[in-house]
């Protein structure tokens, strides 16, 4: 557990009412605080039409016995918040990162940059704070090579950074792309025809309740319906929330990607401890040390990554470019993830072993027989 004092006092939406507040009814303050002009937006937005419909369709589509709740910070002034949110997350290894706005690249609009660490989760509201978020150690943050930045398809949000705001993104770890390599690694070396959205990431991997599928849904109705909702102020606090899980739920796939990562190399790591230890030994006498031959743990990997070819080939349609046709998943809010009758678990494609000690992360199968 880790306790910042100078946080406990400002969770939650009422923040973000706080500090707005203060920015709206100090205008010239700008200079003082920190909230320079970041065009090429300089002030909130005001959509009176289509917002309050938006607004109601989200507020009617969770109810809050379906909403999880989740413990956030918004960072939306200097310096108070700000200054021990950074400290918190120098102190890190391991953080996840996710952007909100309006076409996010070098052309689009930064609205919203989330943190999560293990214990916290930041949502820093670059709308309000303006390029000053990032001189004033976000940057250092993003550009540390010694914390690990856990995002979904980085492109968009390397682009934007660098363009932007001159932030160089650097020790990423990301999630589509480690999606694709567990993929070809259960389906003993083919590549699907198309990467996995984060919402399809977290339902395959994290297996996370249907609310959040509820919730996701939503914020993609009101954001589709109105993309420049994400500039106004005061943001709902159903939105938040959604901001906010997301930003967690990334930092968790990131384990259960590792885990699958590396099954393979656990189990013959495994199959290598016990080579010797649990034989006789009278062999040992008459083998080298320096022996170089492929050993019989590693030769088996080799037959199961046949395996895993044979019944993929089996389990999936390929298409003329020799990728394995991968469906997307069908959410069903009340029973969970479910896919259509083509579709397999990436996992399944892996063959059974009960004598292997498997990993323990939420029963992943990713190991070779």
């Amino acid at each position: 557990m880790e306790v910042l004092d100078e946080l406990d006092s400002g969770n939650g939406a009422a923040m973000l009412t706080e500090c707005t507040s203060d920015a709206e009814g100090n205008g010239n303050k700008g200079a003082d605080t920190g909230q320079a002009d970041h065009s090429p937006w300089s002030s909130p937005g005001v959509f009176p039409e289509s917002q309050p419909r938006a607004l109601n369709s989200l507020k009617y589509s969770l109810s809050e016995k379906e909403e999880e709740k989740v413990e956030y910070t918004v960072i939306d002034c200097f310096p108070q918040k700000f200054g021990p949110a950074v400290l918190h997350l120098k102190q890190q290894r391991v953080v996840s990162v996710v952007g909100e706005g309006v076409n996010l690249c070098r052309h689009g609009k930064l609205s919203w940059l989330q943190i999560a660490t293990k214990s916290r989760i930041f949502l820093f509201d670059i709308f309000l704070l303006g390029p000053q978020a990032f001189k004033n150690g976000l940057q250092m943050v993003l550009e540390d090579k010694n914390i690990l930045k856990v995002i979904h398809d980085c492109r968009w949000i390397s682009d934007c950074l660098f363009h932007q705001y001159s932030v160089l993104l650097c020790n990423v770890f990301d999630t589509q792309v480690a999606d694709v390599l567990q993929f070809s690694m259960a389906t003993g070396g083919y590549f699907p025809h198309r990467v996995c959205t984060l919402q399809e990431c977290l339902m395959q991997h994290l297996k996370i309740p249907s609310k959040w599928d509820a919730l996701m849904k939503c914020r993609q109705e009101v954001a589709s319906e109105n993309p420049d909702i994400w500039f106004l102020r005061p943001f709902p606090p159903s939105l938040l929330q959604a901001l906010a899980l997301k930003a967690m739920y990334l930092l968790m796939v990131h384990s259960s990607l590792m885990d699958n990562l590396m099954s393979d190399l656990t189990a013959v790591v495994n199959d290598y401890l016990n080579a010797y230890r649990n034989g006789s030994g009278d062999h040992l006498r008459s083998t080298k040390p320096t022996c170089r031959e492929l050993p019989k743990e590693l030769r088996q990997l080799a037959s199961d990554q046949k395996l895993r070819r044979e019944k993929a080939v089996k389990d999936y349609r390929m298409n003329e470019d020799g990728l394995l046709i991968r469906p997307a998943m069908k959410i069903n809010e009340k029973n969970g993830p479910q896919k259509d009758g083509a579709h397999r678990d990436d996992r399944d494609c892996l063959p059974p072993n009960e004598a292997v000690p498997r990993t323990s992360f939420n029963n992943q199968d990713l190991l070779c027989q």
